[in-house]
């Protein structure tokens, strides 16, 4: 007996017939570098050419239209030529906001970490630091801390 994909398909920049998952990964996985994150980053004023783009990423030529070639065949890209330079811009501009998304998403997980070790650091019964590294607080450390190194030097 045959299992069929219930998934809702769609037709992908190859023309196939794909689930909209599958497409959804091939999307995330293009933006995955951070080469190709950037350039739609400065897209983001409007259209460059391959040389300004190069020039802004400090990329060799190869590398540029790798990154610009994946990103003009998943549709995220649209290329023109004007005499011998050719001009990419972002397709569609709802890009910008799954990257603004993205950077939403981002700063509350910083925000929310960065609240965790602030209370991490106002907590008294917090360990003291690392050796090697200053403490913040003499009055943290631990007050048998002079105890726990063993006859050979070593930490017990």
């Amino acid at each position: 007996m045959s299992h069929r994909d219930p998934s809702p398909r769609t037709l992908g920049p190859d023309g196939e017939s794909h689930p909209i998952y599958q497409l959804k990964a091939d999307l995330f996985r293009l933006l995955g570098h951070p080469v190709r994150v950037r350039v739609l980053e400065l897209l983001r004023d409007g259209e460059l050419t391959v040389g300004e783009l190069q020039a802004a990423l400090e990329l060799d030529s190869s590398g540029m239209s790798q990154h610009l070639t994946a990103m003009r065949r998943q549709g995220v890209l649209e290329s023109r030529k004007s005499g011998v330079k050719v001009h990419y811009r972002v397709k569609d501009p709802r890009t910008f906001q799954l990257l603004a998304v993205a950077r939403q998403i981002l700063t509350s997980q910083l925000e929310e970490s960065s609240a965790i070790l602030g209370d991490l650091s106002a907590d008294p019964e917090a360990p003291a630091a690392a050796p090697g590294t200053p403490a913040r607080d003499a009055s943290a450390a631990a007050p048998d801390a002079r105890r726990s190194v063993g006859r050979r030097g070593a930490r017990a």
